[in-house]
């Protein structure tokens, strides 16, 4: 390959910059505080209670990319004991959001399942938020052993 005297300069400029910038390589993991800092937010500051709310996820996920959890709350539907919503966190994947489910008077019941991906070994957080204002966690965590989003 044969390189002119343009692509030579735009490769030492390129190199250049890329130096001067001091790009810095972390792993992209989420810390503790940001899930902590997202359960506040969906609380709006109150601090969750145990009971009410079920997260069942495997004890070992074979396969971080797909791991089966499910998450049902203790409630009548209706009046004050109705779920609003419930949040899923992974304290360790670079963005601690899983998925966040809404619930009417018309769903019945609050469950639902669905799968997620983990980066490592790590919590995985339910959070309930009711109508009355209360809310409700609960906490699993789960082994993984291969693959996950993070390597």
């Amino acid at each position: 390959m044969k390189l002119d005297r343009r692509q030579v300069l735009g490769l030492t400029a390129g190199a250049a910059v890329f130096a001067v910038a001091g790009v810095r390589v972390t792993p992209a993991t989420a810390a503790a505080e940001d899930a902590a800092k997202r359960i506040m937010e969906f609380t709006g500051g109150k601090q969750p209670a145990s009971g009410k709310i079920t997260l069942k996820t495997p004890e070992i996920a074979e396969n971080g990319n797909t791991v089966p959890i499910s998450v049902s709350v203790e409630s009548a539907m209706s009046g004050d004991d109705m779920v609003q919503s419930v949040m899923i966190l992974a304290e360790g994947n670079p963005n601690p959001d899983v998925a966040t489910f809404h619930f009417t008077e018309l769903s019945g019941e609050a469950s639902a399942t669905t799968r997620m991906r983990l980066a490592k070994t790590q919590n995985v957080v339910a959070i309930a938020k009711m109508k009355d204002g209360s809310v409700y966690s609960d906490t699993r965590q789960v082994k993984v052993t291969i693959g996950g989003c993070g390597g």
